[in-house]
């Protein structure tokens, strides 16, 4: 006899898989915004007889066809003594109740009808109360659906349910049997590891079965990559692991990523892996405008969504995104819809750091049981930390609302008002205001208010059509959304406000701005994370480590590991040219810094690459060595990295630096810009580099907030704020230079401080000279 395949799944992702609940509709997302709301079901749970039940755990099992066994289970909001018994399903929302009509939303009634069938069929009863109750979670106000089924309506409904996703478990089922068989097979696909990459390899699967959280520097040539992709792989073989998230900041990274699935493809890999692309790059329109009225690949999208993504995993693995692009236009489905949906059912993600770690933007159908079964491989793990302080930080500024309450002057009283209330907000602020910089530790309570009250305010009047299309949009409707998500940004994050905050109000000439600034991220990364098997943080230049298991969220539990470089110290040449590039001192180093580019360029030829630390610097020395060049009618070729490249520009710029060039070539870039990570000049595209100053950030009002934060906890805050961020740039734009066994190059430094203790320890240990 066959054994049967088992396939546990909860009730609401059985239900969430057959109707695809949600709405393309971004419009609609804002206004209705559905979710688990836990206080309101609690407060719908407290009115409960004392008979009743909350949170009733139910499971049934159904074996199909002698192949598939379901085991369904879940916990219902409410199991109620009423004869016959009901089960209540609750969901609450931001948006207006009157929007919501009985069946408006099938995936719940689903939900609740599974329920009432794992009761019926437990008690042997022969009818149920099917119940939806929907609550405002601000008015607390409710709205309840009820409808009586027999038990052999029961039964059919989530027999059919079954048979609905019959076709997907089959898929799967012989999905997962090629992965693990092909996974388990797999061999490394180099002859042989690295310096330091075996080890690096070995302490991602520890990592893994542990459950914990792995912080690596690995230096450039390690072969990141694939050192954690290998390892992680093996661990869905051996049953540790069912899915892994490969975060990037950059699509530099995320095309590695790519090109390592493939390669481990070619050695007989079995696995799907889709790559997740901003919604404004991949979509099909010339404008982004997922209403349904607007967009052929919206409208119908979940009646054509189930065979879409059948079609795709049945007959691809890797699935880039000309691959997705591919298959949207085949179905006239959304491709970045389309991508997400193929992200549920994937064994690998490639995406950026915000699917995971941001609020707004996290996969919403993430289970329990899935994450428990998911790690993060996070790539360029440096980033994260100013990437993170971004999305746990909000601001409104005064200009929207002035221009609101313009506009909706005669067109929506509420929303008049509310906008005239906040603009009203930021002129008193103006008035009060003795500095142009006024910072405060404590929360500004009165604007999250009046923040909160135009967020309902401007959902009616998005409700009412306003914006609905394009003249209304000229009108004030585009400019509504957008102040809208703002709000609605800055009202969530008022409510995570503590003393990893502060709230600080800067006032332009024409403008005034109030932000919520996260000055630690680490508690909110950790939160976001929760649930996940494993972290791997890895980057070339993941220094100190301690820095980064401060602002990244590690506990003592967790691992760091440390690995040498796996060139040999001839491949580089290293010189430190102690000359001050501090801000008073600038203007007196653009001519010498010229003349020791141009005299660098002309002993070595070749092509080099010169980092500066901001535009300014780098445009006055650039012109400085503009007049040396046609002073001296000197032959080389001169490529300046403008502030807005677009993506051809990009291009060119790069592919200007190749092996066979007849003139010797000097490229001018700032770091921590486009130029400065992510990028491979192997071989003689690249002779040179030249890293000018210590990469501080620029003075400001948030990194001053950092430094003032962390020294109060106990820190160097001077450190923490400016010198380890800055010299993460120089290392990262050091680190283009030699990136293969056969590079070798010339890395100049400088700046005086390079020859400082304190910047020295901060420095690779193959750079210290």
């Amino acid at each position: 006899m066959t054994e049967l395949y088992t396939i546990s799944l909860s009730v609401r992702q059985l239900a969430e898989h057959v109707y695809r609940s949600g709405s393309i509709d971004v419009r609609s997302n804002a206004l209705n915004a559905l979710q688990e709301g836990t206080i309101a079901h609690q407060r719908v749970q407290g009115s409960y007889k004392a008979q009743d039940e909350k949170e009733r755990y139910l499971k049934t099992t159904v074996e199909i066809e002698d192949e598939l066994l379901f085991i369904i289970d879940g916990r219902c909001d409410g199991l109620l003594a009423t004869e016959p018994a009901t089960i209540d399903e609750i969901k609450s929302t931001n948006g207006n109740l009157e929007l919501i009509e009985e069946n408006t939303y099938p995936v719940h009634w689903a939900q609740a009808i599974c329920y009432a069938y794992m009761f019926a069929k437990e008690q042997d009863a022969a009818s149920m109360l099917v119940q939806l109750t929907y609550v405002q979670k601000e008015s607390k106000l409710e709205r309840r659906f009820v409808r009586e089924m027999s038990y052999e309506e029961l039964k059919a409904f989530f027999l059919d349910l079954i048979q609905s996703y019959m076709p997907f478990a089959k898929q799967q089922r012989s999905h997962n049997e090629k992965r693990n068989s092909s996974a388990a097979a797999l061999t490394f696909p180099f002859d042989s590891y690295r310096a330091g990459q075996r080890k690096l390899a070995g302490a991602v699967y520890r990592t893994i079965e542990e459950g914990v959280r792995l912080l690596a520097r690995a230096p450039t040539g390690t072969g990141k990559t694939i050192s954690t992709l290998f390892p992680a792989i093996k661990a869905i073989s051996n049953g540790l692991l069912e899915r892994i998230f490969y975060l990037t900041a950059r699509t530099t990274t995320r095309v590695a990523a790519e090109s390592a699935l493939l390669q481990l493809k070619a050695g007989g890999l079995y696995l799907h892996a889709v790559t997740l692309t901003a919604k404004e790059k991949i979509c099909f329109q010339d404008e982004v405008r997922c209403e349904k009225e607007h967009c052929p690949f919206a409208n119908g999208y979940y009646d054509r969504i189930n065979g879409a993504v059948l079609d795709i995993l049945t007959n691809e693995t890797i699935m880039t995104r000309p691959i997705i692009e591919q298959y949207a236009y085949k179905h006239q489905v959304c491709p970045f819809e389309y991508s997400l949906d193929i992200a549920y059912a994937a064994d690998a993600v490639i995406c950026d750091y915000n699917y995971i770690f941001d609020p707004r933007i996290s996969l919403k159908r993430q289970y329990a049981e899935m994450k428990k079964k998911t790690a993060l491989l996070i790539d360029e793990a440096h980033n994260l930390v100013d990437r993170a302080r971004e999305m746990y930080s909000a601001e409104l500024t005064k200009a929207p609302f002035l221009a609101l309450q313009r506009e909706l002057k005669g067109v929506h009283a509420e929303g008049y008002a509310a906008a005239k209330a906040v603009n009203q907000f930021f002129i008193a602020l103006r008035k009060e205001s003795e500095n142009s910089i006024t910072i405060s530790s404590q929360l500004p309570s009165e604007l999250v208010e009046l923040a909160e009250a135009f967020v309902h305010a401007a959902e009616a009047a998005l409700s009412s059509g306003i914006g609905s299309n394009r003249n209304e949009a000229e009108q004030g409707g585009s400019q509504l959304l957008d102040a809208y998500f703002a709000a609605q940004q800055f009202v969530r994050t008022a409510k995570l406000f503590d003393e990893r905050y502060v709230a600080y109000s800067e006032l332009g000439r024409n403008e005034v701005t109030l932000k919520l600034f996260c000055m630690d991220p680490s508690a909110m990364l950790r939160q976001m994370g929760k649930g996940y098997r494993s972290h791997i943080y890895f980057s070339a230049t993941l220094s100190p480590l301690s820095y980064y298991m401060d602002m990244l969220g590690a506990e003592e539990k967790d691992y760091t590991l440390s690995l040498p470089s796996p060139f040999s110290k001839e491949q580089l040449e290293v010189e430190i040219v102690p000359l001050s590039t501090r801000y008073h001192d600038r203007e007196a180093s653009y001519e010498p810094i010229a003349r020791l580019l141009k005299r660098t360029l002309a002993a070595r030829l070749g092509n080099f690459l010169a980092f500066f630390p901001s535009y300014a610097y780098m445009n006055a020395v650039h012109e400085a060595y503009m007049e040396l060049t046609n002073s001296e009618h000197s032959d080389e070729v001169i490529m300046l990295q403008t502030a807005s490249m677009s993506e051809e520009e990009r291009e060119h710029f790069l592919a200007s630096f190749q092996a066979g060039n007849t003139r010797p070539l000097i490229g001018f870039a700032v770091m921590g810009g486009i130029f400065s990570e992510g990028i491979d000049l192997i071989g003689d595209r690249l002779s040179g580099v030249a890293v000018i100053g210590v990469g501080l950030p620029q003075l400001g009002t948030e990194r001053n907030l950092l430094r003032d934060y962390f020294n109060r906890q106990g820190k160097n805050g001077y450190d923490y704020s400016y010198v380890i961020p800055g010299m993460n740039k120089v290392q990262q734009a050091g680190g283009r230079l030699i990136r293969s066994e056969t590079d070798r190059g010339m890395l100049l430094l400088i700046d005086d401080r390079y020859l400082l203790p304190s910047y020295q320890q901060l420095l690779p240990e193959e750079w210290r000279r």
